[in-house]
């Protein structure tokens, strides 16, 4: 069993490999997209169970847009019936859904489910979940600096605060949403893929060969005892 006196705060995952899943069997890569959606909700409600904070899952990122467009449908699909069927259980079970992202790309009737979700919910006190969609780190930074000089030309900051990384957080997607102090990435391949650049300075990285749709409870519990097992040091010896 986990110790539950040392948990990870905030788990991070990149969740990859749906389309490798899928074609080693011969399937189409929507099939392992489908899959995936299995492995969301058995760690949604594993960490829950073991006691995380806060659990953000890299959904869909600003470069997906230039996947074949049948792929990107099926993943709108799956994003827009997930939350319809899955919002009242994480609103039965007290967890806070939230997004990041660059929204607007999104259907209107996308956009308008997520924003139902996210009020749905928005009141509860239990473990965040968060998606990342339509996200990109780079894009994030470069958003913050510019509402950054918007605030400054409205006279409600200075230039010279700018200095402070804590004055560009606050103009962050994830103002108010703690770091992430443990990363886990599937399907083997060992990158950040432009995902929480920022937030990840300081997280425990964790790379598994498995894909995303075989990730489930127990290589949770397997990741959270490898996270236990390190020393964190934070620069100091």
């Amino acid at each position: 069993m986990v110790d539950k006196n040392n948990l990870p705060k905030h788990i991070a995952i990149i969740m990859d490999g749906n389309g490798r899943w899928a074609k080693e069997r011969g399937l189409p890569r929507t099939a392992g997209h489908r899959e995936g959606t299995k492995s969301v909700k058995e760690i949604v409600r594993a960490c829950g169970e073991f006691g995380i904070e806060v659990l953000t899952l890299f959904a869909f990122s600003s470069e997906n847009w230039l996947r074949p467009k049948r792929e990107i449908n099926a993943l709108m699909y799956y994003f827009n019936d997930a939350l319809e069927r899955q919002v009242e259980e994480l609103a039965k079970n007290n967890v806070r859904f939230q997004s990041i992202g660059k929204r607007e790309h999104f259907s209107q009737p996308l956009q308008k489910r997520i924003i139902k979700a996210e009020k749905r919910t928005e009141h509860n006190t239990g473990m965040r979940f968060i998606l990342a969609l339509d996200y990109g780190a780079r894009q994030e930074i470069a958003d913050a600096a510019m509402r950054f000089c918007e605030a400054v030309l409205r006279q409600e900051t200075t230039p010279q605060e700018l200095i402070d990384e804590d004055a560009l957080r606050k103009y962050l997607y994830t103002k108010d949403i703690p770091d992430p102090d443990f990363l886990i990435r599937t399907s083997g391949e060992m990158r950040l893929s432009n995902f929480l650049l920022w937030q990840l300075s300081y997280a425990e990285l964790y790379f598994v060969k498995k894909y995303w749709p075989d990730f489930k409870k127990k290589d949770l519990e397997e990741a959270i005892k490898e996270f236990q097992s390190r020393q964190r040091r934070f620069g100091k010896t």
